[in-house]
């Protein structure tokens, strides 16, 4: 059996996540490696249990290797956390997801990415800078990554594809790839997986969003790109959580003045502003330009700009 369905059994093995993941392969030496491993050794590993043992030890490399067929037929790759096509961004978090599964093309490009994020309530007014924004970026060959959410991740999805350059987007999904949520949404992900970008996701590829898988997609939407702006959004909005885990992976975090009251937090916290009637488009690209991932945080959490 190739590497790459020992890489995706234990990526997708339930109560391994990506710290466990690493763990299990920086001790053993390969995902292979892991499922011939003796059990008293694997228990010594934090976070592995004897259910989770149990799991590896019935594991069925055969199914797996089969559903790898199912997927490729139905234009699904995988791509693991060692191939040349996994994202350069996210590969640096300590949290990377060990396997993405993909319908569309992954780019080496798309590492000069920004993320716009907000409210799946959005207003008019935040859905038409969401799109603007979007536009813009994507028109500076800047990918435009989002949630493929109602609300403000749709504009900015939309606003991307409407540019007439060769701008790109991707989707992160907080379900498996086969279940795009919300079903409204999926006539976007089709447009998106066969046009200029991709639709993304870590979780098994059956998997249904949940809040908790919600929450953990927005670490890969923060790392997949250099900056998150948040456009619009109530204090409890989810894209404040991407913000902060923005901030925890060093990236540039932005909020549009007037965007509600989640949006004056984030600013009041350090946030760098954009004016929606007046975008110092000049001064952001520059900024995101200059971003590098091994940069220091300034005291406001930002990166520090050489």
């Amino acid at each position: 059996m190739s590497d790459k369905i020992y890489y995706v059994a234990l990526a997708t093995t339930t109560g391994i996540g990506p710290r466990t993941f690493a763990a299990l392969v920086e001790r053993f030496g390969s995902p292979r490696a892991v499922f011939s491993a003796d059990a008293a050794e694997l228990l010594e590993i934090p976070r592995v249990t004897a259910e989770t043992v149990a799991l590896l030890r019935g594991c069925d490399l055969d199914a797996v290797e089969n559903e790898l067929y199912a997927l490729s037929e139905e234009g699904i790759a995988v791509v693991t956390l060692d191939d040349d096509a996994y994202p350069a961004n996210l590969a640096r978090i300590p949290d990377a997801p060990p396997i993405l599964f993909v319908r569309g093309a992954l780019r080496a490009d798309d590492a000069r990415a920004v993320a716009i994020v907000g409210t799946r309530e959005a207003s008019e007014w935040g859905q038409r800078i969401a799109a603007d924004l979007a536009f813009g970026f994507a028109a500076r060959g800047f990918t435009v990554v989002s949630g493929l959410a109602r609300g403000i991740d749709t504009a900015a999805h939309l606003g991307a594809l409407a540019s007439r350059g060769a701008g790109r987007t991707l989707a992160v999904l907080g379900s498996g790839i086969r279940v795009i949520h919300p079903q409204g949404n999926i006539e976007l992900a089709d447009r998106i997986a066969n046009g200029r970008g991709a639709v993304l996701s870590e979780f098994s590829p059956n998997a249904p969003p949940k809040g908790q898988t919600l929450m953990t997609r927005d670490r890969v939407i923060s790392g997949l790109a250099r900056g998150v702006i948040v456009v619009e959004a109530a204090p409890d909005s989810g894209s404040l959580d991407t913000a902060k885990r923005a901030r925890r992976q060093t990236r540039l975090v932005y909020a549009v003045q007037g965007g509600g009251a989640g949006v004056e937090d984030l600013l009041c916290s350090g946030a760098r502003a954009i004016d929606a009637d007046a975008v110092e488009w000049d001064a952001i690209v520059s900024a995101l330009d200059a971003w590098r991932a091994d940069a220091p945080r300034d005291e406001n959490g930002q990166m520090a700009l050489l």
